[in-house]
């Protein structure tokens, strides 16, 4: 019998998510049965239905009775501004996806875990590591769940996508130090003319017209799943005026010599072989928009790849700030249900 999920918040993520689901196999082990979302039901089948960054949903979609259809399937819809506000035990729920964006310390999670819901996986990072019970990225440290966990974080789709790739030339090259810009589309906390809503000044201005820098975690992030590379780690943040698909600058000093062909060569072949559902290698003169709607968790352009010395070396790495990070958020779903149902046996 497939496992009972439910999202809250059905934004950009929960929306991925739920399409990503009913696109792969998992489906048949996982089924969302309800949605938490403070947004009117017919707002809610219609961003469904109609995406401007992913297309037509490609099944039916309506809606009626406190219910999203698809494809003739009902999917229970709530309301509620609080964990308290919905019965999650009497819905029987045995995961939750939170991806609202609006609770990240422990006392605001386990606010859900005391109205009945069993788990919690998250669609950010949490402030701190002891926010929850682990923080996963597929692929690399998913065999760290037991299935007794309660709280668990898929990490930050920026984390997802540099991981693999750094956790990979660590043990291939050594790093001494790196340093990571991301480029990253605009997101929703910022507005599209200049408007009084944030702390972050750079965040009061227009997202479409402007090149953004912002705050980034991300360093402490990848250090959190890499604790190897405590210390060694910076990173910045640029927001740029696109609705979707980012990129990575990545500059890293290496223990050892190198050269920018056989880091390619390195990169390609983990590609072709054991990163081969997280990563993908190119040489083709892309831009953003071909990686759209990509399951990836990055995209190594080799064609950028540089390097400064024998043992500095640049690359660049594209990655879809969505759909690459609703897929692994879903594998996550998957192998931790995996994981309890066994425990329970």
């Amino acid at each position: 019998m497939p496992l009972r999920l439910a999202i809250n918040g059905y934004g950009r993520i929960g929306r991925c998510f739920l399409r990503a689901l009913l696109e792969s196999p998992a489906a048949h082990n996982l089924r969302v049965v309800a949605i938490n979302e403070p947004a009117n039901l017919e707002s809610m089948a219609y961003l469904t239905r109609y995406d401007s960054t992913h297309g037509r949903f490609p099944g039916h979609v309506d809606f009626g009775d406190g219910q999203l259809l698809i494809d003739g399937r009902a999917i229970g819809v709530s309301h509620a501004r609080s964990p308290e506000e919905v019965d999650w035990r009497a819905l029987g729920i045995d995961l939750i996806v939170e991806s609202s964006g609006c609770y990240g310390r422990r006392p605001e999670l386990t606010r859900f875990l005391a109205a009945g819901c069993q788990r919690l996986l998250l669609s950010h990072p949490g402030f701190s590591a002891n926010d929850v019970d682990a923080t996963i990225v597929n692929g690399i440290n998913q065999h760290s769940l037991t299935g007794s966990e309660r709280l668990v974080s898929a990490a930050s789709c920026t984390t997802n996508a540099i991981v693999p790739i750094l956790d990979l030339l660590d043990r291939e090259v050594g790093i001494e130090q790196a340093m990571l810009t991301t480029l990253h589309s605009v997101m929703n906390d910022q507005p599209l003319i200049d408007g009084y809503h944030h702390d972050d000044l750079r965040r009061t201005r227009s997202a479409m017209q402007s090149i953004i820098p912002v705050s980034t975690g991300l360093a402490r992030g990848v250090e959190r799943l890499l604790p190897q590379l405590s210390g060694r780690l910076q990173a910045k943040a640029i927001r740029v005026p696109t609705l979707n698909v980012s990129a990575i600058d990545l500059t890293i000093s290496t223990q050892r010599p190198v050269s920018a062909s056989e880091i390619n060569a390195l990169l390609a072949e983990a590609a072709q072989g054991p990163l081969a559902k997280l990563i993908a290698y190119s040489t083709a003169a892309h831009a953003s928009i071909d990686f759209n709607h990509d399951p990836h968790s990055a995209i190594i352009d080799g064609s950028q790849t540089r390097t400064g010395g024998p043992h500095l070396v640049n690359l660049f790495v594209w990655f879809d700030n969505e759909w690459g990070f609703a897929n692994r958020m879903l594998e996550v779903a998957d192998y931790w249900s995996q994981r309890w149902t066994q425990e329970s046996c």
